[in-house]
């Protein structure tokens, strides 16, 4: 019945309002006879009646006054909804819906809002941060507009573009018996205890694939759902990560860097496919693609020198 009754409801209140078909007709640039054919289809459809008609004029019954209440918060609901999207939508103070992963929240994402405000001052933003399945499903629920993510999708209904290459990684107590060391061959750990992230986490798939390609299966200790905890826990003893690098260095803790496999892991940005941007969303999407090849900040050396060869 609703589907049926929407068109009908801006006819009715301003029908309601003027109490005279003609005159509501004029407001609304519409013949009167097509307006009048228009109410009197919908008190066939509700199977009540709307009006007490008398000559030229109308009157709402009990029944119609009731209605009108309810047409009119609809049909405030439908132009704020409208005054949203129009918001949403403009060029200057529009919004961008952009989700991004947790690893990236302290500094990256951070330094690149506040890099495109520069030209784009106005331009709001709802931030999503979460895991890259988890923003997958939400651009795909159309929650997100764009999402920096690892690894970059290819899924036939998403577009997925590299950025940039985040080295990982192997995160060990400073009392470990590699600590000493700078480099180091991922097999090297094979007997080793790890923490990590949960099953689903982008980060979680490279570590098993990179421990799989070295040889073994990772012993788990935890599973967690944020890279600064798993690197809590390794300062305090419980295991060794493949981790990247920490936006602030945190005590307790030596990073080494893994020359073998090839420890990385790709951050590139996401959107649907064949989905139309609005002017702030194309900006902001324009503006991560010109980024490429240098999203990230630079990264540190890690401070100690070998004590072995790697």
């Amino acid at each position: 019945m609703g589907p049926v009754l929407a068109p009908r409801l801006a006819y009715f209140a301003a029908v309601a309002r003027h109490e005279h078909v003609t005159r509501a007709a004029a407001e609304l640039g519409v013949p009167q006879s097509t307006l009048s054919r228009a109410m009197v289809r919908l008190e066939e459809d509700l199977g009540v009646a709307l009006f007490a008609r008398r000559g030229r004029t109308v009157a709402l019954t009990p029944a119609g006054r009731r209605f009108l209440t309810a047409a009119e918060r609809a049909l405030a609901e439908v132009e704020r909804a409208a005054d949203t999207v129009r918001a949403d939508a403009d060029p200057t103070a529009g919004r961008v819906a952009f989700g991004f992963l947790h690893t990236m929240g302290s500094e990256t994402v951070p330094a690149l809002i506040r890099a495109f405000r520069v030209d784009h001052p106005k331009v709001r933003f709802t931030l999503v941060q979460n895991y890259g399945e988890a923003m997958i499903e939400r651009l795909r629920a159309g929650e997100l507009d764009l999402c920096l993510t690892s690894p970059v999708p290819a899924a036939p209904d998403l577009v997925g573009r590299r950025l940039d290459e985040q080295r990982l990684r192997l995160v060990v107590p400073d009392d470990h018996r590699l600590a000493g060391r700078r480099r180091i061959r991922l097999a090297e750990a094979a007997e080793e205890t790890f923490v990590t992230l949960e099953p689903g986490y982008g980060l979680r798939r490279i570590t098993d694939d990179l421990c799989a390609e070295a040889g073994f299966t990772p012993r788990i200790a935890f599973e967690g759902e944020e890279a600064e905890t798993l690197r809590g826990l390794v300062a305090a003893g419980l295991g060794v990560a493949l981790l990247p690098p920490p936006a602030v260095a945190r005590p307790g803790v030596v990073e080494l860097t893994v020359t073998a496999p090839r420890a990385v892991r790709e951050i590139g940005v996401a959107w649907l496919d064949g989905h139309p941007d609005t002017a702030p969303v194309a900006a902001f999407k324009k503006f991560l693609l010109s980024r490429r090849g240098h999203l990230l900040p630079k990264e540190s050396q890690p401070p100690r020198e070998d004590s072995a060869p790697a």
